[in-house]
């Protein structure tokens, strides 16, 4: 027998899952068309050298690469945001849009558990914006489209980039210093943050600011503590963008849906401002990630700052599935022809699907057939003899 594992890292979605990503990925359509978001399916494949030379580029450890068959280097689409830059900056011909999608995206070093190699995303795109209220605008619709997938009990957790680059002005550390400090940071671990800042000759104030990084978490009072504990210009602009942002969603009714972390630190290569991340309770990885990544486009040609975010379809399934929320699986009623009905029973199979009736037409005929489907737990119509 053919070996029929699957490689680590993806699954097959059979069909209760399917139909439940289905149902919910219209729910989002209809989200998206309704606010004014124009669809776009980029390319599932990219030349490796597209997104290799940009400074924004995904790792290459985390591409699936090919050759082609003029020898080129080919990736599966490592990162979406990217690709919609690409679109954005080389096709549209706009200075602004704003753009939803629903596709797929390939981590090589994902694999197990939440997290995956091959995850499906719902996401939008606002490019050509700018500030504080595109910001807002961008975190309140992923509310709202929570609240759309049926989630309840969940939180936008907020940061921003500009915190920890004005506190890094203070330091000098190189670019890989940096990233091993903000790596460590993002994932709450001060013992190796600080080994770092100390093995780059970081001491005083300056390190313990640094550290006080993943402390700073929680509600408005972070704005006051983050504000103490430095006067760099980039630094205080973050706190003033978040005060901003904070204000606008309180005044457009989102308060008890947001929070701050200032330790939420993803890479300064890729983004430029804001970061957010929608958790749910009792699920361990976050449903929805979006931020501010106003020089994507860049590399392609065209300036086009934008705020975006992206959905994890399957977790946001595993969520609503541990708050008991998934919709109850209802079978189809099965029309099941009598001993030589078979067309009749046909076209009343026809004429219910046109009125929109869920309904299957058996292979199975006669009493025996019904039998067979009732046994199967389905709700059988006989076609035929006075029906």
């Amino acid at each position: 027998m053919a070996n029929c594992r699957l490689p680590a890292g993806v699954q097959d979605v059979l069909p209760r899952e399917c139909a439940l990503l289905t149902d919910l990925k219209l729910k989002l359509e209809r989200k998206f068309s309704a606010s004014g978001y124009l669809p776009v399916l980029p390319a599932g494949l990219e030349y490796y050298e597209t997104l290799a030379g940009s400074e924004n580029a995904v790792s290459e450890e985390h591409m699936f690469k090919m050759t082609d068959t003029d020898g080129k280097l080919l990736v599966l689409r490592p990162d979406t945001t990217l690709s919609i830059a690409r679109i954005a900056a080389t096709k549209l011909g706009l200075d602004r849009a704003r753009l939803s999608y629903f596709a797929d995206k390939f981590d090589l070093q994902s694999g197990g558990g939440l997290t995956s190699r091959e995850i499906f995303q719902a996401g939008i795109e606002c490019l050509g914006e700018e500030g504080t209220y595109s910001d807002a605008q961008c975190i309140a619709f992923a509310i709202e489209c929570l609240k759309e997938a049926g989630l309840r009990d969940f939180i936008i957790d907020i940061g921003h980039v500009g915190y920890f680059k004005g506190l890094l002005e203070e330091i000098g550390l190189t670019a890989a210093e940096a990233e091993g400090v903000r790596t460590c940071i993002n994932r709450k671990d001060t013992m190796n943050a600080e080994r770092l800042l100390k093995k780059a000759g970081v001491t005083g104030d300056a390190r313990n600011n640094i550290l006080a990084l993943p402390a700073l978490f929680g509600g408005k009072e972070v704005f006051p503590a983050a504000e103490a504990l430095t006067h760099n210009s980039c630094a205080r602009k973050a706190v003033d963008d978040l005060k901003n942002i904070d204000r606008l969603l309180t005044e457009m009714g989102y308060e008890g849906y947001i929070s701050y972390d200032l330790g939420m630190i993803k890479p300064l290569s890729y983004y430029s401002g804001i970061l957010f991340s929608g958790l749910v309770k009792d699920l361990g990885a976050p449903v929805l990630s979006g931020g501010r990544y106003d020089n994507l486009a860049d590399a392609f040609g065209k300036h086009m700052p934008a705020v975006g975010f992206a959905m994890g379809l399957k977790r946001i399934l595993v969520a609503l599935e541990r708050q008991g929320a998934l919709p109850e699986e209802k079978k189809p009623l099965v029309i099941v022809a009598e001993e030589g009905q078979e067309a009749r029973a046909y076209r009343e199979f026809i004429a219910r699907t046109e009125r929109g009736e869920k309904v299957r037409l058996s292979a199975l005929t006669g009493k025996e057939g019904a039998k067979q489907e009732e046994d199967a737990g389905y709700e059988v119509l006989p076609v035929g003899g006075n029906t």
